[in-house]
């Protein structure tokens, strides 16, 4: 979606060219490209982040969701990557509790001793072989794994082993045959685009020097400067880097080849879900994660996310040429595996509210199975007239733990040490969020002057403790209800106000899609982008030509990637 965009609403390129230099240049706008940012920003370095896209856009805003060890990688034999893992789930309940949430996840079981035979083969060659079904010996093993990985230190319970007669009292709707049902706790991130959001912002607040932008991208690397593009405008200008950080996940390779540098590092994989109205479905989980092995061996997972149901996910070969999208055969993969574990559930299309769909940032993998493909990640580095460090691999779980590790590397190469660490460092509007009801009900009694209890319920649902920023833009008499919703508390022209003050909106869809869940929970409709565009161009600018070109690629991305008609 190329557009020409106002002098207005692109102050920070503006900046850019004011200055165009940094001692480190980021390149990358997912979870560990922010978070690199944020850590270098808060040793005090001079950094600049570019992403060709809205922050939070590729793989990590198509994620299932989840803040998790990763239990299935114990198979491939990835030790160090699901204890460090289990152990940044543990921190990110703690510094980002506003959209961290304990999951509870129930592994329903249907055999006893199945795969114990060919476990030792799916561990030391890494391919799948002829699925075999995982039996309850093998997985209470890993469960036993996964929770001394977790570590005494914990807010999650240890995991719990039922058999028939208690699993189908705690989850009527399973299929009669269930012989157990194992139960422990992973985590969930209700809303990762924000999440992302509050790194990003934690970076900028961190040090003066300090610079990110979207919707600019990297287009070549030549004698220590980049040449940088605004996608918006289609402006070019040189930017200088002694350093110059990869993290553009899926596409390091092609980011690489416009620096000049081919490379062959990646091997994505694409991941699909779909979101269901469902509220069976969803009564039918209980609150829970069902997670479990489909016929085909992948493992697969079905959960509630607020009065939705998200189902995943595939594992299949990328082609980086092509956006990649949820095709038919994979809702009908969906529907078949909600049918494997609910048979007695129908599921249709008119069910679906969106889909969505993402290339995970896996290295080369050649023919090992996508998913024993390994989840854990390395830095390469390239010497020249700056330094170029490319993060293979990575997952949303680890991103602090990734941006430590890339921070201490770039900071050894420019001859500073760490003087700010990142464990236990609270996240945006997770600073002193109230974790209980009864916190949460203080915290918006003492607010009612500005909103709504119901108002402020969602305010802090959305950004944490940071929704105390948004409350002064509430309550005036420009503050009024974004129609089409149905329910007057979900937005307001006030809330969109301090988003484009204060979130770099970019496009109209990057308020629907990522700045709030609204798309996700199939709540967008023709009457709200129609209101939602004059709002936007009255504070961006935006001409009679240039909103309607926003609506027209609104509902291009929402049709094309996501499948939403508009109504």
């Amino acid at each position: 979606m190329t557009t020409v965009q106002t002098e207005q609403s692109r102050q920070i390129v503006r900046q850019l060219q004011e200055r165009p230099a940094a001692r480190v240049l980021v390149v990358g706008g997912g979870i560990n490209g922010v978070a690199t940012f944020r850590d270098l920003a808060l040793q005090g370095v001079d950094v600049t982040l570019v992403e060709r896209g809205d922050y939070c856009e590729g793989a990590s805003g198509a994620s299932s969701h989840m803040i998790h060890g990763g239990i299935r990688y114990l198979e491939n034999g990835e030790f160090r990557l699901v204890h460090e893992s289990v152990q940044e789930r543990n921190g990110l309940l703690e510094v980002a509790a506003h959209h961290v949430k304990p999951l509870r996840t129930t592994i329903p079981i249907f055999s006893t001793f199945s795969g114990i035979l060919s476990a030792p083969t799916r561990f030391l060659t890494h391919r799948s072989g002829k699925p075999t079904e995982r039996g309850a010996v093998l997985i209470k093993l890993g469960l036993v794994m996964y929770d001394a990985f977790a570590g005494i230190k914990r807010s999650t319970p240890w995991h719990t082993f039922v058999g028939r007669k208690a699993s189908r009292e705690q989850l009527p709707a399973l299929r009669d045959d269930v012989k157990y049902t194992a139960t422990y706790f992973d985590a969930s991130v209700h809303n990762p685009e924000r999440l992302t959001l509050d790194v990003l912002r934690d970076g900028l607040a961190a040090n003066p020097q300090a610079r990110a932008a979207n919707y600019v991208s990297l287009i070549g690397n030549d004698g220590g400067a980049a040449t940088l593009r605004d996608e918006l405008t289609g402006e070019t200008f040189e930017f200088a880097a002694d350093v110059v950080v990869n993290a553009t996940g899926a596409w390091t390779d092609l980011t690489n080849t416009d620096m000049g540098a081919a490379t062959s590092y990646m091997g994505g994989t694409k991941g699909s879900h779909i979101v269901l109205d469902h509220p069976e479905l969803h009564a039918a989980c209980a609150g829970r994660e069902i997670f479990f092995e489909h016929t085909d061996g992948r493992i697969v997972l079905i959960y509630p996310l607020g009065d939705r149901v998200l189902v995943g996910t595939t594992d299949l070969e990328a082609d980086m040429s092509v956006d990649a999208v949820c095709t038919e055969a994979e809702v009908d993969y969906f529907f078949d595996l909600v049918g494997h574990v609910f048979p007695k559930i129908s599921v249709e299309r008119s069910h679906i509210v969106y889909r969505f769909s993402g290339v995970r940032p896996l290295p080369r993998h050649d023919d090992t199975a996508p998913g024993f493909v390994s989840r854990d990640y390395r830095i390469e580095r390239r010497a020249g007239d700056n330094t170029v460090f490319s993060l293979v691999g990575g997952k949303w779980t680890t991103f602090r733990a990734v941006a430590e590790h890339l921070t201490n590397e770039v900071l050894d190469e420019v001859g500073l040490a760490r003087s700010v660490q990142t464990t236990g460092l609270a996240i945006g509007g997770g600073r002193n969020y109230p974790t209980t009801d009864a916190g949460r009900r203080a915290w918006a009694s003492a607010r009612t002057r500005f909103a709504s209890a119901e108002r402020l319920d969602i305010l802090l649902e959305r950004y944490g403790t940071r929704a105390d920023e948004v409350l002064p833009y509430l309550g005036g008499e420009s503050d009024l209800p974004l129609a089409g919703l149905g329910n007057p508390n979900e937005l307001s022209t006030g809330e969109l106000a301090y988003m484009v003050e204060h979130e770099q909106v970019g496009h109209l869809v990057d308020v629907l899609v990522r700045r709030t869940a609204l798309a996700f929970r199939g709540l967008v409709t023709r009457e709200l982008v129609d209101q939602l565009a004059d709002e936007l161009a009255s504070r961006l600018g935006w001409d009679e030509d240039r909103r309607s070109a926003e609506i027209l690629g609104c509902t291009s991305v929402l049709h094309e990637k996501h499948q939403v008609e508009l109504v």
